[in-house]
This record gives structure tokens, sequence and C-alpha cells, in this order.
């Protein structure tokens, strides 16, 4: 039996599934994604350029020309570097379609352990890297008296930061979540149809800012990620986080997934082997486009 590496269809299903898999989806699509370079096996360059600004022309003389731009490639590590393997019995398996099977086995592991995972790791890695650069949050206990004002204070200092305001996303806990819905004096619009009596009350859009639920086990600001992942005994919960896409990268390297044929140092079983190279980084130029809210 020839062996399978599964790595680049493995890889390419991930990439499909992570902007709708993972509750913090958006900032594996984020475009920076498509602009990073890897050197290496876990090393990726980030593209940075600065330009210079407009002067006053002249009718009378011909300025002089030189460069007015500098271009540099910001490098960065991935340090967390990940595996997982199961034994795999020969009667579990369909012989004919070694990749679907693949795929079947590893559809429970991912929804249950990479994903959450991946969530936990994005949302305080991105914290860790922000309050590194001296950033603070916001320390306050959210309810349905202040998630707007708190809300607004933190719309107001992106866009003093010159932040683009198209693209901003709000990842808030259930309880949050539930604030927003239960707010006084906030305007909803109701769409009632023919036929149907079911009224939503989620709100997916705070003021053109795309609004996301997380569940609050995820909004942690330390996990231990030693066996699978779990929340820090020193963390603290986060309410809310207020981020455009375009100031973290996520980059992900598959550098082995594969299924190997049943021999006798397996005991006649499959042996199905994954490892990777996953990060999160913020872009120091563009910190200004995330904020968190935490309990204090």
């Amino acid at each position: 039996m020839a062996e399978l590496n599964y790595a680049k269809v493995y890889s390419s299903a991930l990439a499909e599934a992570f902007p709708t898999s993972l509750h913090f989806g958006a900032l594996y699509a984020t475009p920076n994604n498509g602009r990073y370079r890897f050197t290496g096996g876990r090393t990726v360059e980030l593209p940075t350029l600065e330009v210079g600004g407009r002067v006053d022309a002249s009718r009378d003389a011909i300025e002089s020309v030189t460069r007015n731009f500098e271009n540099s490639w910001e490098e960065k590590v991935l340090s967390h570097q990940r595996c997982w393997s199961t034994l795999v019995h020969p009667k579990d398996i369909d012989e004919t379609n070694l990749a679907a099977s693949i795929a079947n086995i590893t559809a429970v592991y991912n929804s249950e352990q990479k994903f959450p995972e991946m969530d936990a790791y994005t949302v305080s890695k991105i914290y860790a890297d922000w309050t590194a650069e001296g950033k603070a949050p916001i320390l306050e206990t959210v309810n349905s008296g202040n998630v707007l004002s708190i809300f607004d204070s933190l719309m107001q200092q992106m866009s003093e930061a010159r932040v683009p305001a198209t693209g901003r996303v709000l990842y808030v806990t259930p309880p949050v979540m539930t604030a927003l819905k239960t707010v006084e004096g906030i305007s909803r619009t109701l769409s009632v149809q023919s036929g149907t009596s079911s009224v939503s009350r989620t709100v997916t859009v705070l003021d053109g800012v795309s609004v996301v639920e997380v569940p609050s086990v995820l909004m942690k600001t330390k996990y231990d990620f030693s066996n699978g992942w779990r929340v820090a005994t020193d963390a603290k919960q986060i309410h809310m986080l207020l981020i455009h896409p375009e100031a973290v990268v996520t980059p992900v390297s598959y550098q082995f997934a594969r299924l190997d044929p049943p021999s006798a140092v397996t005991g006649g079983k499959y042996v199905y082997y994954e490892e990777s190279f996953e990060d999160v980084f913020i872009l120091k130029k563009k910190i200004d486009g995330i904020a968190f809210v935490v309990e204090p």
C-alpha cells in the first residue's frame, strides 16, 4: 500500500473550515495571511512599507526627486508547535478511501479539540502580545447599564487612532450578549414575515460592527496548553475584544499529516500522526486596532 501524505489535502480542507468553524474565524481570514512569506518551516516575514509626506510644488523649478518610501520585512517565528496521533484498527477504516476516512476520524478531533484550542490560543496570544507592548485593557464588569458606553469608548479610541471603521469585529461573551439584548434605549428593527411567529433578538451588527458571541471559557487571558487546552489558574475573564482583522496575522503551516499502514510495530493497526506550526502575531504598526475589556 502506498504511503499517503495527507498534509496538503488536510491543510486545504482546514483553510476552508477556519472562517466558519472557529469563533475567531475572521482573524484567520485576515488579508494579512496573503501577504506574508515563509522563509523556513517556522519563520514568516511580513512586508512593511513607510512613505513620506507631500511638499509644496514650484512652477519655476524642478524639485529634486529622491526615494520617498522605505520597504522592509518584519520577521516572526512560529513557536506554537502542536501534534496529535492515534491508532486506528483496520476494521474501523475504509481501505478504499483513506483520505475520506482520515477526514472522518479527524472531524470530531477538530471540532472538540483543535478548533477550541485554536480559539483559546488566538485570544490569549493576542492579549499577551498586546499587553507586552504596554497596552492596558479597560477593567470593568459589563452589564446592560454600561455596555454601550464601553463600546462607544472603544470605538472612539480606534477612530481617533485612524483605524478603519469598516471591518471591525466585536467579540463578546454570552453575558455581554445578554446585556446588549436587554439594554434600555437601544433601537431595534424587527422583521415580521407572514406565516412565522419567531423573533430573533441576537445582536449581529452594532453601529456597523460585526458582533460575534464566544463562550466565556474561550475568552480568557491565559491558558495551559501542556495537554490539549485548559484555563490557567491565574487567568482573567475577557468580556469584550474589539479588533480589526488587519491588526493581526495568523500563519499556519502543516508540516506533516499521514496515515501509515498496519505493521508488526503498530500491532496490526494504522497509525495517524499530524504536526503543525501555527501562531498568532499582532502587527505593531496596527496595534491600535485592538482593544480589550477584562473583568477587574
